[in-house]
């Protein structure tokens, strides 16, 4: 029987560099963050929703986390004993991944990514990056369904400003479209990008992109200037998402969540 199609990506190919030494020998997303690999936090949220396929995309040591997670997770089970779970049952989410790293020598960026990861893909998905903390967001099943009915090609979930991006990287309207605004520092009407966002099959083909379906010859493009050229057009909603949120980019900051007595789900 043919794998039904994720619902999800979780973008978990960069290197890392700002967080070297720690990711010379460790990928950013399984490093331990409140005693779980980072990436983990959100197979768990994603569980929670219903999700019931995900795509990870892998470049710098990805075969780390095929090891780790396997082709299933279950939030009943700790990520290091998952290989002990009966392989009859295959329980929780059904994992898949997209090798960049083992097909093309390095990470595509985040719309090169996509576009490869897209055949494993639904017509209507989420994608989050597999190295920012979000504990208290919920992939929700209505959020999904809503944008779904939007006719819109993207809906992002933007936060408010962290030190280290204080001009922000779109504009909210009260209606609930993004805007594309231009940067000023400490601008009120600007946010930052959460990376967490919902995304329509459609914004990934030909008539807004132009990576070959599939992107077979590993073609790197950014996302940023896709999602520009929707907000032009009117086609990509935002909500502000005020929850706990780290860009866990630095070592400082992976310092600063692990020593954050807050409790969390």
């Amino acid at each position: 029987m043919a794998q039904r199609p994720a619902t999800a990506l979780l973008l978990a190919a960069g290197r890392g560099e700002r967080m070297r030494p720690l990711t010379d020998t460790c990928p950013k997303p399984l490093l331990q963050v409140r005693g779980k690999p980072l990436l983990q936090w959100h197979l768990e949220a994603l569980a929670r929703a219903g999700c019931e396929a995900v795509v990870v995309n892998t470049a710098w040591l990805g075969e780390q986390m095929e090891a780790r997670f396997g082709d299933h997770f279950d939030p009943a089970f700790r990520a290091d004993t998952l290989s002990a779970a009966p392989q009859t049952t295959k329980p929780g989410v059904k994992l898949r991944y997209s090798h960049e790293g083992r097909d093309f020598g390095d990470a595509l960026e985040t719309a090169g990514g996509i576009v490869r990861a897209l055949p494993y893909l639904a017509d209507v998905f989420w994608v989050a990056a597999g190295d920012v903390f979000a504990p208290d967001f919920v992939f929700d099943l209505a959020a999904m369904a809503a944008f779904a009915a939007s006719g819109r090609l993207a809906h992002i979930w933007l936060v408010p400003n962290p030190a280290h991006n204080p001009g922000g990287d779109f504009g909210l309207s009260a209606d609930g479209l993004a805007l594309n605004l231009p940067k000023v520092a400490n601008a009120p009407s600007r946010y930052t990008f959460s990376t967490i966002a919902l995304y329509r099959r459609a914004f990934f083909e030909a008539a807004w992109c132009g990576i070959p379906a599939g992107n077979p010859t590993g073609q790197k493009a950014p996302l940023a200037p896709l999602l520009r050229a929707a907000m032009d057009a009117g086609a990509v909603g935002a909500s502000l998402y005020t929850g706990r949120w780290t860009d866990v980019g630095t070592p400082e900051r992976l310092q600063q969540l692990n020593s954050d007595p807050r409790p969390t789900p």
